[in-house]
């Protein structure tokens, strides 16, 4: 019944992903109009040219044939191509490496399983093949949680480089500045990745002749960062009068400052439950420690 099953899964999955290559999904309407009127994304522009370059590595190279049929899929997800973006990651790259984690957890267990049997220790093929499939699928989502946790450290820079470059910004119009002006010497100083990102943004509007809040949403939008998409909407709505988007800006400012002093706490809270749980162990196997002597007595009276 178990083989049976297996052979039934396996046979299915290699139907469905040989229907998959041969009829790949049909584009979304977004997808569509994007593909007839593409548009340089924030990130393809801001982010690249100063992200370190990544040579491929052997995962990549492991698993680049298997990349296309993925693509076909419909993967990575919007959230994932988010997170690449951030990270200054090729989607493709990605794909390939998790196809290339994906096949290794799948033969770790039968090499295990060969050691052993080798070593005179012979061990059922259920085992192993149930193995396989959680480790396989296991392997698929290591890339995903890696870059996940990267790209929540690179939103948190670069909504602290928004802070910066808001508080900037207030002081250049209160000085009687104008916005224009007032953005780019914010944002002249690029020490890291984020500055960078921003100076890149504003000085693409001011070649492309465009409000600079409009390009610095489209980074917000590419980074899958709400606070910068919502102060381009704010600053949007504004218009071009100085003394609403001075109010504006300064509102913007103290509620990301506000924000960020919460995650602080929060994280400063969370690493302090973390702390206790070393010390509840350690008292706990010290009680231990003490009380087994006495109970191994009283057992061994019985």
């Amino acid at each position: 019944m178990i083989t049976a099953t297996m052979l039934g899964a396996g046979a299915g999955l290699g139907l469905a992903m040989l229907v998959a290559f041969t009829f790949p999904a049909r584009p979304t309407l977004a997808q569509a109009f994007a593909a007839l009127h593409p548009r340089t994304t924030g990130m393809t522009i801001y982010a690249r040219p100063f992200i370190p370059s990544e040579n491929a590595g052997q995962l990549a190279v492991l698993g680049r044939p298997f990349a296309p049929l993925l693509e076909r899929l419909g993967l990575p997800r919007a959230k994932v191509r988010a997170d690449l973006g951030i990270c200054g990651r090729d989607p493709r790259r990605h794909l390939a490496e998790q196809a290339a984690m994906a096949f290794l957890g799948f033969l770790l267990p039968p090499a295990f399983v060969a050691l052993v049997t080798l070593g005179g220790t012979p061990i059922g093929w259920q085992l192993p093949v149930w193995a396989s499939l959680i480790l396989g699928a296991l392997g698929a989502f290591v890339p995903d949680l890696a870059v996940a946790s990267e790209a929540v450290k690179r939103r948190a820079e670069l909504r602290e480089a928004v802070s910066e470059m808001l508080d900037l910004v207030v002081i250049s119009l209160a000085g009687g500045a104008g916005v224009d002006q007032a953005l780019r010497d914010a944002t002249t100083e690029s020490e890291g990745w984020a500055q960078t990102a921003l100076r890149q943004a504003v000085e693409a509007a001011h070649l492309r002749r465009v409000p600079p809040w409009q390009t610095l949403g489209t980074l917000g939008e590419t980074a899958g960062l709400t606070a910068l998409a919502e102060l381009s909407a704010a600053l949007a709505m504004a218009g071009s009068e100085g003394a609403r988007i001075k109010s504006t800006l300064s509102a913007r400012s103290s509620a990301l400052m506000t924000h960020q002093l919460a995650e602080a706490e929060a994280a400063a809270a969370s690493a302090t439950e973390r702390m206790v749980l070393p010390l509840v162990c350690l008292l706990g196997g010290f009680l231990i420690f003490l009380i087994f002597p006495a109970f191994a007595t009283i057992l061994g009276a019985f």
